[in-house]
């Protein structure tokens, strides 16, 4: 069966405030626009026609990248749905067979449910099928008309509605499928002749009742499929909506959360069974799992993989590969092109940025790691700088394996600590320190005696150093 999909998605939704057009605003890893065009791809249609309209510039790009076979129809003047749903349709040539009409800001929508209310549809011989749903609440909603045989005789607007028809509880989503030759000829005679001044797809149903042909219905076994978005209030509710249903999966999978209210993790995120996530976990992303992991609390981790029996703890992570066994946190920052072999270590406060941490090195604090490669079992000591800019070009640092870098030290870019050399504390080395050598710069200390308590004299520290000094000489 040929199939061809109409996602509407050129409304300006002025109720959203805001100079990025509606659908394209973000929800756990997809624009709403993308949420739905993920929903329609198993249908495999012969062709996709999102229809445009203020921002068309944003969406377009977006398509682009995410898919990249879409055809992008311009509404360049608002005209109802009747009128975006004609745009879409004669964008492409040759339309045949079905036609399922969809909305951008339907985020919630599932593939499943798509599926089969074209799979009802096509095996009906009506000429449409609507998706409803059953809302506890109809208030401001279109009503679905049946007759007695329970085939849809039309669409009511609660404003035109009775009292006996508000009383309807089954609502109209707007998600329509049609047989294309039905929605061609139905397009072509819709009016405008409204309040609104807007041709509306709903007409269509009535139209093709009139005409003498059947429009059926398939009810959406979860109503929160068939909600849009108008504000960025309910922009949060489909947050929270998502959100659960994402963490539901992922658990019934495998995966263990410790408070699941507390876990935002993006569709676009795997994770395998016997992850563990703490409180307050952020996922982005590409970002993967392996299982074994803990994570969190109050970690981020965008477009990150980490490995097997990994434990990332109060850290945030951008780009960076985590390898298996490794330890990173708290309180740790991985820059993009941070990679970390397994059973690495970065600790707390530690800072990395295009550096490679080889099996079993640690750097467990209080140091930033640019542009290196550290090699395996070597240890970074407390407040060691890798100096990796010298104010115009980057430079690379290595060390070797098993070597031992003492604290507070600068490394200056470009050098290399060879393997098994050793770096004196406190030392600036900005030569290469050879295999096995010790790489020292500090001068020699000198102490002057009595200095306190003659340049600080009255002080505390005078005070204590005169009683040691008598307790000395007495004890002497």
């Amino acid at each position: 069966m040929r199939r061809t999909v109409i996602v509407l998605a050129a409304g300006q939704g002025k109720r959203m405030r805001s100079a990025l057009p509606k659908v394209m605003h973000p929800l756990l890893g997809r624009p709403l626009v993308g949420h739905v065009l993920t929903a329609a791809a198993p249908l495999d249609p012969e062709h996709t026609v999102v229809v445009v309209g203020v921002g068309a510039e944003v969406v377009t790009d977006y398509l682009a990248t995410a898919v990249p076979g879409a055809v992008t129809a311009l509404q360049e003047t608002p005209g109802g749905t009747g009128h975006a749903a004609r745009v879409g349709f004669e964008a492409v040539k040759d339309v045949e067979g079905t036609v399922v009409v969809l909305f951008g800001d339907n985020p919630l929508l599932r593939a499943e449910t798509v599926e089969k209310l074209v799979a009802v549809h096509e095996s009906s011989g009506d000429a449409a099928t609507v998706l409803t749903a059953a809302q506890e609440d109809p208030t401001g909603l279109g009503r679905i008309l049946r007759d007695a045989d329970g085939r849809v005789t039309g669409i009511v607007e609660e404003r035109d509605a009775t009292a006996e028809q508000r009383a309807i509880r089954e609502i109209n989503s707007g998600i329509m499928v049609f047989e294309a030759a039905a929605l061609r000829d139905t397009l072509g005679v819709l009016t405008a002749h409204n309040d609104q001044g807007e041709e509306y797809l709903t007409d269509v149903v009535g139209l093709l009742v009139a005409a003498g042909r059947t429009v059926g219905a398939y009810v959406a076994p979860d109503v929160t499929e068939t909600y849009g978005c108008n504000d960025r209030a309910q922009l949060a509710d489909l947050r929270y909506l998502l959100r659960d249903r994402v963490n539901r999966e992922h658990m019934r999978n495998g995966v263990t959360m410790i408070d699941p209210a507390s876990a935002w993790i993006d569709v676009t995120v795997t994770l395998e069974p016997d992850v563990t996530l703490e409180p307050g976990v952020i996922l982005r992303g590409g970002t993967s799992v392996a299982a074994g992991a803990l994570v969190g609390p109050d970690t981020t981790l965008v477009d990150c993989a980490v490995g097997a029996g990994a434990t990332v703890i109060r850290a945030h992570a951008l780009s960076a590969v985590i390898g298996a066994g490794a330890q990173v946190g708290p309180y740790a920052y991985l820059r993009p092109e941070t990679v970390l072999h397994e059973r690495a270590k970065v600790g707390t406060f530690v800072e990395t940025k295009k550096t490679t941490v080889g099996t079993g090195a640690k750097i467990p604090h209080l140091t930033y790691a640019g542009d290196a490669t550290i090699g395996a079992n070597a240890n970074i000591g407390a407040a060691t700088i890798f100096v990796n800019y010298d104010g115009v070009n980057k430079h690379h640092t290595t060390v070797g394996e098993a070597a031992f870098v003492g604290c507070d030290t600068n490394l200056v870019a470009p050098v290399t600590v060879g393997p098994g050399a050793y770096v004196a504390a406190g030392s600036v080395i900005y030569k290469d320190v050879p295999a096995g050598s010790l790489g020292v710069t500090r001068g020699q200390q000198r102490n002057i005696d009595g200095w306190v308590e003659r340049r600080r004299a009255g002080t505390k520290s005078a005070a204590a150093a005169a009683a040691a000094r008598v307790s000395a000489a007495e004890e002497g």
